[in-house]
């Protein structure tokens, strides 16, 4: 169905990947967001980190996250901007139980064919030698990474208006009265406003905090890894930017609240100074928070609805914290809906596997 004209509603990662992308296919793509990109996609952290994240019985979302993350070399040489902010993942354990499922966890995902390898105490060290003392050992994933978040949506937002792309400052609230060929709802967790209740009720928001650190004259050097861990329960990460780090990442389910709160800051602060001792000598400029657009069963909802009121709908949502990671795959899985196709390594994510 190329030269079709397609609105897009959402402008965060997913929305401007799917714009761009069908706008370069050939098609006259009209972006619907009332402001320039979402409050989620502002503070992600852009970590591409599907093998790290794995655990036997999570097939689907390991071989889905995996089929994005190869695309992630040829999605960049097409944007035509790299916005690498680090290359490898290193997940490290502080005590001995979580590095054994740590260990057990990378096994099952190096048998699936992926490369991933468990570290020592010493092997972490000596590739992070600034982590901190009680770091037990840890998991390596070469080829994952994170790209700047910031710098991606600017280049994406450039990539959406070369391509033709029309940026419509409105929200949309219903879909039957625009007037285009086919409709995307691609807005994060609102998108359930836009949805049949079957599937609206599979997204929530989870509030998740990060902040920002940069380094101050004397300084350490910090790690050039992403660094993840789980401290006290609870899930902690390091990514590298130009000047400093994301750390992140608080998670609540507390419907549309965006305020930082003092506790959220307070654990981050510890737990990153457990992992990364030298960075208490970092800056603190920045703290935020943003809504991740949740799924019930951890896998996005992508694809074309076929039911009244919503035929010929693409939905492409519910991509939780994976947003970034995510977004070469969901804008491949658009175009092939486009066509009227189902792109195989997608094919898990449709939406009429809900019932």
């Amino acid at each position: 169905m190329t030269g079709a004209r397609v609105a897009v509603i959402g402008g965060g990662v997913i929305g401007l990947s799917i714009a761009w992308r069908a706008a370069a296919a050939g098609h006259r793509v009209e972006l619907f967001d009332p402001a320039d990109g979402s409050a989620a996609a502002q503070v992600a952290g852009g970590m591409l980190a599907p093998l790290s994240e794995a655990r036997p019985g999570e097939e689907a979302a390991l071989d889905f996250g995996a089929a994005s993350l190869e695309r992630w070399p040829g999605f960049i040489a097409d944007l035509g901007t790299d916005p690498t902010s680090a290359r490898g993942a290193l997940t490290v354990a502080l005590d001995g139980a979580d590095l054994t499922d740590r260990h057990k966890a990378a096994a099952w995902v190096a048998e699936r064919g992926h490369d991933i390898r468990p570290l020592t105490r010493r092997e972490v060290r000596d590739l992070e030698p600034t982590l901190g003392p009680s770091i037990r050992g840890g998991v390596l994933a070469p080829t994952e990474g994170s790209v700047d978040n910031r710098q991606l949506l600017a280049a994406l937002r450039a990539a959406a208006a070369a391509a033709g792309v029309v940026h419509t400052r409105t929200a949309v609230t219903e879909t039957a009265t625009l007037p285009h060929d086919r409709v995307v709802i691609a807005a994060g967790w609102r998108s359930a406003a836009l949805l049949p209740e079957r599937l609206a009720a599979m997204l929530y928001p989870a509030k998740g905090e990060i902040l920002r650190v940069r380094t101050r004259p004397g300084s350490a050097v910090g790690p050039r890894h992403v660094i993840r861990a789980a401290v006290h329960g609870r899930p902690a990460y390091l990514v590298p930017r130009a000047d400093g780090y994301v750390v992140g990442a608080t998670q609540y389910e507390h419907g549309d609240d965006r305020a930082v709160t003092v506790a959220g800051v307070r654990d981050l602060l510890q737990d990153a100074e457990l992992v990364f001792p030298a960075i208490g000598d970092y800056e603190l400029f920045e703290s935020a928070a943003g809504l991740r657009p949740m799924s019930r069963d951890d896998l996005p909802l992508i694809g074309t609805l076929d039911e009244d009121g919503y035929t010929g709908t693409i939905v492409a949502c519910g991509h939780g914290r994976n947003g970034v990671l995510l977004a070469p795959l969901t804008a491949d899985a658009v175009l092939a809906a486009l066509d009227g196709h189902v792109l195989t390594e997608a094919a898990a994510a449709l939406p009429e596997r809900v019932k």
